[in-house]
């Protein structure tokens, strides 16, 4: 109760400073709007249905490319973490592109896909692979070998011990690495909706600033601001809810 709280506390006086600043600063209020007035284009945005379109748009397309590249990083990672053979083939062809700006892959994507959701989708899944992967590689190196001495008895071998055993115990290092997965794919949502786009909360703010209206553009990032905390906070709920032992983990 304290924390939320203080949490209010700074929110209300982050905003009532943020009205004063644009109230009275040097910089006009079209450039620089108040909380009031982006509160108010966000009620506009309301009334047109503009948000529930763009909001629905960016999140299918986070959601889709967060999944696939979720997936894809936790596969990979797996193997490379504990598959010594595989390791050396892959991680090399991994590192060699996991430095690469996720944004300077956008031109080439849409030149491959074109501008349709396919291209927007793959940017987002590129960017969401990599913390994933290399998180939980990590997680998986850092697995104790008596936990696989130990499943071997029970008869848990090979790949199969790579879901039952590594997995589990590397849990903390994959969780990190999708909460910043998730971070990453609202990002790329912004990025990849600039171009080609017919709605979208990227497309929103976009299309605003070459109407120059900066109130819906910073009405537009506090959305996704509001969606990518809402993301982190769910997925830290539902891993915490799924695999109680976190907690506990958390805890010491």
């Amino acid at each position: 109760m304290q924390r939320l709280t203080r949490m209010s506390i700074s929110i209300v006086a982050f905003l009532l400073l943020w009205e004063a600043v644009a109230r009275v600063g040097p910089t006009p209020i079209s450039l620089f709007p108040p909380p009031t007035r982006v509160l108010l284009a966000l009620g506009e945005m309301v009334r047109t249905g503009e948000l529930f379109r763009d909001i629905r748009a960016s999140l299918w397309r986070a959601v889709i490319g967060f999944v696939l590249g979720g997936t894809v990083g936790i596969a990979a990672g797996l193997i490379t973490g504990r598959v010594e053979s595989l390791d050396n083939y892959l991680s090399p062809i991994i590192q060699l592109f996991r430095p690469l700006p996720p944004v300077a892959i956008i031109p080439l994507v849409i030149v491959w896909f074109g501008i349709g959701e396919v291209s927007k989708v793959f940017s987002i899944a590129f960017a969401v692979f990599f913390p994933v992967w290399i998180n939980t590689h990590l997680g998986a190196r850092q697995v104790p070998m008596t936990f696989l001495w130990s499943a071997g008895t029970l008869g848990v071998r090979g790949f199969s011990a790579l879901w039952k055993v590594i997995l589990p115990a590397a849990l903390p290092f994959v969780v990190a690495g999708l909460r910043i997965g998730a971070s990453m794919a609202f990002i790329m949502v912004f990025v990849s909706e600039l171009a080609g786009a017919s709605a979208g909360v990227g497309y929103q703010i976009s299309v605003s600033y070459l109407a120059y209206r900066v109130d819906r553009m910073m009405a537009a990032l506090v959305v996704l601001g509001l969606l990518g905390a809402g993301a982190d906070f769910l997925l830290n709920w539902a891993t915490r809810l799924m695999f109680p032992w976190l907690r506990l983990m958390a805890a010491k």
